[in-house]
């Protein structure tokens, strides 16, 4: 019966600690929850930029390996460049044939500008010639006019009076054949012009090809370049899955390079959490994978709209037929330089992390 006593007094002290220990934690909890906020549904993100060819081809080296560690601007793998090296010598043949043009083109409006200058002196020169036939014209028409006079008076004889009319009819011939030659020298000087402005317009269309055979040597120039796939910054390569001849396509995403220096949280709280969280309050980050390890952090940003407006197909209510259920709203934290780095390089992408935001 004692024995029985003792066992029931234990049970009784066992229930009660645990009752006190219960109504402890429950306190601490609700003291707790007036200065933080918490959540598991969080996870360590990082850029990680797809590697995508520029051109296509065949591989012809791969100089890395899966999970590799590379810098920026290591050699990731080759692409064979004999078609781009083709290209490129085309390139330049066109480039040279372009220039050639210009040059033809350029030499034919010096030519027809001398041409315009020559024509230009022949109607200035015909111009002269013709003021001084019509003076010429103009005295043999009044030699003409007094010795017709005097013909008609008997006073000169006729040789003498066909021999003015002669004058007057050569005055005459030779003003003519002036105006005409002036005529022609202007019907010259025009055609030159026009030739010229002809050959200005050609010169502009060979500095044009001239420009695009550049372009086209550049873009070439280019592709050669890119047959040689670089790292874009520092990180960690996926797995690479590559084989040598291997043919690839511009545009292709190939494997992964994991950006290793700049890591932050992406922590998803329910809406009815998010009252008095603020950017820049203090964060206490606990890792999955490294329990005991607490790294601090930051709130930086808060997401423009809820998780399930950035779904494939974001839920719409508009119908009044619908089930409340509470969102939540997607919270960057930021790491603080306070954390050890080696720590921090343990972290991986994708690890579930538990946050607890302090608010005060």
């Amino acid at each position: 019966m004692e024995q029985k006593k003792k066992t029931n007094k234990k049970f009784a002290i066992i229930i009660g600690a645990l009752i006190v220990i219960g109504i402890i934690y429950g306190a601490y909890k609700f003291v707790h929850s007036l200065s933080h906020e918490e959540t598991d549904d969080a996870q360590i993100e990082a850029n990680m930029n797809p590697i995508i060819p520029h051109v296509g081809g065949y591989i012809e080296k791969v100089m890395v390996t899966d999970n590799d560690r590379v810098k920026k601007g290591d050699t990731l793998f080759i692409i064979n460049d004999q078609d781009y090296q083709v290209k490129l010598e085309q390139a330049k043949a066109a480039l040279a044939a372009a220039e050639s043009q210009l040059v033809v083109a350029q030499a034919s409006v010096g030519s027809y500008k001398a041409n315009v200058q020559t024509s230009t002196a022949q109607v200035s020169s015909a111009k002269g010639n013709i003021e001084t036939a019509e003076i010429k014209l103009w005295r043999a028409e009044n030699d003409f006019k007094r010795y017709e006079n005097l013909y008609k008076n008997h006073s000169i004889t006729a040789q003498q009076y066909e021999e003015a009319l002669a004058a007057k009819q050569a005055a005459e011939k030779e003003l003519e054949v002036l105006k005409s030659q002036q005529k022609a020298s202007a019907s010259q000087r025009n055609a030159a012009v026009s030739q010229t402005e002809i050959s200005q317009k050609q010169i502009a269309v060979a500095e044009a090809n001239v420009k695009s055979a550049q372009a086209q040597l550049d873009a070439a120039k280019l592709d050669i370049g890119y047959t040689i796939v670089t790292a874009p910054i520092d990180g960690q390569l996926s797995n690479v899955d590559l084989q040598v001849g291997q043919f690839v396509q511009p545009g292709q995403s190939l494997f992964y390079l994991v950006n290793t220096t700049d890591k932050w949280i992406v922590a998803n709280f329910k809406e009815t959490q998010l009252e008095k969280m603020a950017i820049g309050q203090k964060v206490t980050i606990e890792v999955d994978a490294y329990p005991g390890e607490d790294f601090e952090g930051t709130i930086t940003a808060f997401s423009p709209a809820t998780g399930a407006k950035f779904s494939l197909l974001p839920p719409d209510n508009a119908s009044g037929n619908f089930v409340k259920t509470i969102q939540r709203l997607p919270v960057k934290i930021d790491f603080t330089k306070d954390n050890d780095a080696e720590k921090l390089a343990k972290l991986r992408s994708g690890m579930n992390v538990i946050v607890d935001v302090h608010l005060k």
